[in-house]
């Protein structure tokens, strides 16, 4: 029997990647989902994530062109077989270019699932914008329906603008309209209950996120985190939850269904009970930077790779040579386990 510890690649990363067919790493896993950071800025300044006064934002030269952007996308959707796209950021909202590459990636064939993550903030006046250029679906990130808890987490007032943005999404039909948490470690038990029955009133979908060690001041601690099941079992409390018999797949969420209607909450245990083994997910920063894990230590360039004349054969061999040597799990659970040196906010989520 092979012991695999879960931050190492497998030996068989040692041999060439595939020249063709699906995107597959050692393990045997394919990547059909593709996460695409548009960029590292945002306009809210979440505890969790970055300090209050910021980051130091990748300079414009560095980011891809709307043109290498596209380029990319069609490869993976045309030479490895991506069949689903999100947008993420940072905020991608305060990316200029978003409903031009989402239009893009709409007219690419076969034509991949688009969908969005952000923060909602001025989603109120471009959800029916980006629905027209081709969106599918929208994932609104909210910690809390609490006005002052919303403050202090995300730095900024701005709790009735991401508000607007959810009914926004929901009216253009971006449905199912999701809502993602990451919840306070002193006040998320009681924010949960609270984005359940707000959610269940509003036709939303809520899904809860362990918080992981993505944070830009490495400041993550196992002890204060809250849990998934510690998160279940407060729910429990106030509601009748049933587990969703529905194939969970390569979905990161756990499904239950809400006092037996029709109305469902997931909760994502990136940390306590990883799903590595079924991962899907190939990543793209903003910088052009293939990712094949979000913890992952090493990236692969096809920004320069493109600046520096490479044809899509030879960006499409550098992409498959990136996922091959994919490690069977993110390892946070290893004893060894390093914090990757960029923050969520510049990975994409």
């Amino acid at each position: 029997m092979t012991v695999v510890h879960l931050g190492v690649p497998s030996a068989a990363a040692s041999s060439p990647a595939p020249a063709g067919g699906p995107l597959i790493d050692t393990f045997g896993r394919v990547a059909t989902d593709l996460r695409v950071s548009l960029t590292d800025r945002c306009n809210l300044r979440c505890t969790y994530c970055m300090p209050a006064e910021g980051l130091d934002w990748l300079p414009s030269e560095r980011l891809l062109r709307p043109e290498e952007l596209t380029r990319l996308l069609r490869i993976a959707v045309t030479r490895l077989g991506v069949r689903s796209v999100r947008f993420t950021g940072g905020e991608p909202l305060v990316a200029r270019h978003l409903e031009d590459v989402i239009a893009a990636t709409a007219a690419l064939s076969p034509r991949p699932e688009i969908t969005l993550t952000t923060n909602g903030i001025g989603l109120d006046k471009r959800a029916e914008r980006l629905r027209q250029a081709g969106l599918d679906r929208i994932n609104v990130s909210l910690d809390t329906v609490d006005a002052g808890r919303f403050a202090a987490i995300t730095r900024r007032d701005r709790l009735p603008d991401v508000l607007a943005g959810l009914r926004a999404a929901k009216a253009a039909g971006l449905d199912p309209v999701k809502v993602n948490a990451v919840l306070d470690p002193v006040t998320g038990l009681d924010d949960a209950v609270g984005l359940l029955r707000f959610c269940l009133d509003q036709g939303y979908q809520l899904r809860i996120i362990e918080q992981m060690p993505l944070d830009a001041g490495h400041s993550w601690q196992r002890g204060k985190a809250i849990s998934a099941d510690d998160v279940l079992a407060v729910l429990q409390q106030h509601f009748d939850l049933t587990p969703d018999t529905t194939p969970r797949g390569s979905a990161p969420a756990e499904l239950w269904r809400v006092d037996g209607g029709v109305g469902k909450v997931g909760i994502i245990a990136s940390v306590s009970h990883a799903f590595c083994s079924a991962c899907d997910r190939t990543r793209l920063t903003a910088d052009g930077q293939v990712r094949n894990c979000l913890f992952a230590q090493q990236e692969t360039d096809l920004r320069h790779l493109m600046r520096a004349g490479a044809d899509d054969a030879a960006l499409e061999a550098a992409w498959r040579a990136a996922m091959w040597a994919k490690a069977a799990g993110h390892g946070i659970n290893d004893p060894n386990f390093v914090q990757p040196d960029r923050p969520m906010s510049a990975i994409g989520g």
